[in-house]
């Protein structure tokens, strides 16, 4: 059964640094991409950052480029979620994922959708404060 558990969450002021982590189990971890969304009150789940399975490309939304770092262990079968510079708009219940793929692009897009991904975990709140 697979299962993915995040940690790590918790409340920042704005400016401030949080680092998610999301543990793997049962589920070969380096054949997949793994990914990191996110859900603000009221709002749709929305695609923060993703990392491959074997050459540990990245790809972001624009929103966090720059703040946000996705980082693996294929040995410790984790993937992190490094934030920087936090903002309020950053507040939002965020989810680790294990995408159908090892890579993150097909060719013609980023595996960025909801869709793309097979297995989720529960979530961990982050909260940042103004």
């Amino acid at each position: 059964q697979v299962q993915l558990v995040e940690s790590g969450g918790g409340l920042v002021q704005a400016g401030g640094s949080l680092r998610l982590s999301c543990a793997a189990s049962g589920l070969t971890f380096s054949n997949y991409a793994m990914g990191w969304f996110r859900q603000a009150p009221g709002k749709e789940r929305k695609f923060v950052g993703t990392v491959s399975g074997n050459d540990f490309s990245t790809y972001y939304t624009d929103s966090v480029k720059g703040r946000f770092t996705v980082s693996r262990d294929n040995a410790k079968n984790t993937v992190w979620l490094q934030m920087n510079s936090l903002k309020p708009e950053d507040t939002a219940v965020y989810y680790c994922a294990a995408g159908s793929r090892t890579t993150i692009y097909s060719g013609i897009r980023y595996y960025t959708r909801s869709e793309d991904m097979n297995y989720w975990g529960k979530g961990t709140l982050v909260t940042v404060s103004s």
